[in-house]
């Protein structure tokens, strides 16, 4: 028993130590060494949070400070429109694309070291618009055709520092070059073949287009010959000229850049034309099947109708011989009746002509008839005539624009091709209804107006 009780005194401690053990260390510290210890901690959070807030609010102002510098750098312009495509190849050519607005867009690879405002930006990340190029900065400009090249130059300018010249800031000049000849710059290697290059060139005073651009066939730098064009040129008139070769250059003074942009053929200059001619095609072929039908019934009415006509003269004639000869009326009766009947006739035309107020024939009568046929046979078919009407006009707008864009590119227009055969021959239709409704126009105008001469003639005469 003993022997247990000194192994119990060895395994737990005697009630007086216990009492007697001194203090753990967190009821030594006290309540007021944490409450100093957490406000320290608040307050370096304070001041961290403090300083992140200032940040943020300084770059603010820096964004808002470089709008105010250049007003068309709006809020968000640095994030991507759409997500990164890692398989997209880094922009080293510019293009010229054409839009659905008839406008141009320019996309020039505008260097990274020409970019104008870098304080709003960090240090490494100063462009405008994400690129996988990090030499390479994109830069769009839409342009209008009948715009010139130093409209276009002072867009560029915009967008790039000034350059240093004789301790002077200059905005830099910004030049334009295309392809001039075929022949190149390559020199000739025998006397017979210099020869037959001098008397072609002699002989030719005509330039040559393909309207091909960028799918013109490659040559290489020393087959082409640049020639700077003047910023008076416009736009339009320059991409035709350039349209020759596969590609033109701008070049900016001061920097030593030459950006290279590929020219559009004449397939991507009227591609959203004749995107549109096609769309509005298939809209008048489905409403030509109706117009056709309306109008064929149209015109098969006013033929029964005359013949109609034609048919009761007859019965008329009919009645009067036989009252006359086989009865016993006889010729004393009917022929008041007759006077009285064409009389009638006479009065009743004269007042329908009254109510028309147009030239009195059979011509003018038939196109009555029929257009009132027409408009019946329109509304019951649900044919829209407004409508059609619309669309036969841009079709006619898109066809002259893009026969207009063929002449100047130098190509043929498989018209065709695009639109189809009857759908080609229903606008050349209604093309050359319109055309004589304006010169028939034109002329009760000039008729109209040299009637008015005459009267005024007279009264100034008199005057004097």
């Amino acid at each position: 028993m003993n022997h247990a009780r000194r192994a119990l005194h060895r395994v737990r401690p005697p009630t007086w130590r216990l009492a007697h053990r001194p203090e753990p260390f967190v009821t030594r510290l006290g309540p007021a060494w944490f409450s100093a210890k957490a406000k320290e901690v608040a307050e370096s959070k304070a001041k961290h949070l403090d300083q992140r807030v200032l940040n943020e609010q300084e770059q603010e102002v820096r964004t808002r400070q470089g709008q105010v510098k250049r007003p068309w750098h709006r809020q968000g312009a640095d994030d991507p429109p759409v997500t990164d495509n890692e398989s997209a190849e880094p922009v080293t050519e510019g293009k010229l694309l054409t839009t659905p607005t008839r406008l141009l867009k320019l996309i020039l690879p505008l260097p990274i070291t020409l970019e104008k405002d870098r304080d709003n930006n960090p240090k490494r990340d100063y462009g405008r618009s994400i690129s996988l190029n990090d030499n390479i900065q994109p830069l769009a400009l839409l342009i209008h055709p009948q715009q010139p090249l130093s409209y276009v130059e002072r867009l560029i300018q915009a967008e790039i520092p000034p350059v240093v010249e004789d301790g002077r800031e200059k905005v830099p000049s910004v030049y334009f070059r295309a392809e001039d000849t075929e022949q190149g710059e390559n020199k000739p290697t025998t006397r017979a073949e210099a020869r037959k290059r001098d008397e072609a060139s002699s002989r030719s005073h005509v330039e040559s287009y393909s309207g091909l651009g960028h799918e013109g066939p490659e040559r290489h730098g020393s087959e082409k010959n640049w020639v700077r064009w003047s910023n008076s040129t416009e736009m339009g008139d320059f991409i035709r000229d350039a349209a020759r070769g596969r590609e033109f250059a701008v070049e900016i003074e001061g920097y030593h850049v030459e950006m290279r942009v590929s020219v559009p053929s004449f397939r991507d200059r009227t591609h959203y034309m004749r995107a549109q001619l096609r769309k509005l095609s298939r809209q008048i072929d489905r409403l030509s099947h109706i117009k056709r039908e309306c109008d064929l019934l149209a015109h098969r009415g006013a033929n029964l109708l005359a013949k109609g006509g034609f048919a009761l003269l007859s019965g008329w004639w009919g009645v009067v011989y036989y009252v006359t000869f086989h009865t016993e009326f006889g010729w004393d009766l009917v022929e008041p009746v007759t006077y009285l009947a064409g009389l009638s006739t006479i009065m009743g035309g004269y007042l329908w002509f009254l109510y028309i107020s147009k030239d009195l024939s059979y011509k003018a009568a038939m196109n009555v008839t029929v257009s009132r046929r027409q408009n019946a046979l329109y509304e019951a078919r649900g044919f829209d005539q407004q409508k059609w009407e619309q669309l036969v006009q841009e079709a006619n707008a898109l066809r002259r624009e893009i026969k207009a864009a063929a002449v100047e590119y130098d190509v043929e227009w498989d018209e065709a091709k695009e639109v189809g055969d009857d759908v080609k021959e229903v606008l050349s239709e209604e093309r050359s209804k319109e055309d004589k409704s304006r010169s028939s126009e034109k002329e009760k105008d000039e008729e109209f107006t040299e009637k008015e001469r005459e009267k005024d003639e007279p009264k100034g005469k008199k005057g004097e």
